[in-house]
């Protein structure tokens, strides 16, 4: 199988080519950049020019779309001067996408996030809860599921949380700061599942050569804090960083956070054999292979 996989220089995108390459198929990668040398099939593409997508997914030609691009930064999101940009990436790119997708006939990947939910939630999410974002990010992701389910004939849309991976991530932020700090300052009153990369290209590769489309929830299993993530960061790295928990409020970010990010796999557990590992097991197995 031929699969087009876009934001491959983002730490998702690049692991679904290193999962589905593994699975001996053909992934073609592409990002903004002009070149990269980290993905061996690689076209250059602008999700928010439309004439270009539809050209390059033409020429292409996939029997699957993995949509990893999207605008991320959170907090940049909120800033009036980029809000035009988050849009046009997060909500009209994945329109593009979604047209070519049904014009080649190729089934669709759309990656989502907590952020679609308020976080004021007491039980882990189910697929099937009322999403209620609290700020641009969270819209214009719920913006590009629904652009998905409505131009895209047979797509997955799998929604995560607390990602980690081969890039920048809250994992090496920690450990960088422990090399000259003796104490660090997390937030201990947002809780979710740290979900490893790998975990999620693993799902990701096993639905897409399925016919079980649909909405999904998909994060490691188990939950913690913030605070409590860091701790076992350091625990596993030998470091001897002391973490005191500080509120939200304290911590002062732009973008609000869902406090409560928990999500219940129900329809992977329910349609498919695949399951999550809990989120201690992964991040134990990416700090082995990271130091």
């Amino acid at each position: 199988m031929k699969v087009f996989v876009t934001g491959v220089a983002g730490q998702l995108g690049h692991d679904v080519v290193n999962e589905l390459t593994k699975r001996g198929h053909q992934a073609v990668g592409s990002d903004i950049a002009p070149t990269l040398e980290s993905c061996a099939s690689y076209v250059t593409l602008d999700i928010t020019d439309a004439a270009a997508v539809e050209q390059t997914i033409m020429q292409v030609q996939p029997d699957a779309i993995v949509h990893c691009a999207a605008w991320t930064a959170v907090d940049a999101a909120e800033d009036e001067e980029n809000q035009a940009k988050v849009r046009a990436i997060n909500v009209d790119g994945t329109k593009y996408i979604a047209d070519a997708a049904k014009k080649v006939d190729a089934k669709m990947v759309y990656i989502s996030t907590d952020y679609v939910f308020d976080g004021k939630g007491t039980r882990p999410y189910l697929e099937f809860d009322r999403p209620n974002p609290q700020g641009v990010y969270g819209e214009t992701k719920l913006a590009g599921e629904n652009m998905v389910k409505d131009f895209a004939d047979r797509y997955f849309i799998f929604r995560t949380a607390w990602l980690y991976g081969d890039g920048k991530n809250f994992v090496k932020t920690m450990l960088r700061l422990s090399e000259d700090h003796d104490q660090v300052r997390v937030v201990r009153d947002q809780v979710g599942s740290p979900t490893s990369t790998k975990e999620l290209a693993g799902a990701i590769a096993h639905l897409l050569f399925t016919e079980n489309y649909g909405l999904f929830h998909a994060t490691c299993e188990g939950s913690c804090s913030w605070a409590d993530f860091s701790r076992e960061i350091f625990r596993l790295a030998g470091k001897p960083t002391e973490v005191v928990g500080i509120t939200t409020e304290e911590f002062g970010a732009k973008a609000p956070r869902p406090a409560y990010s928990i999500l219940e796999n129900y329809m992977l557990k329910l349609t498919t054999d695949y399951r999550f590992a809990d989120w201690h097991d992964a991040i134990a197995l990416y700090m082995k292979e990271l130091l």
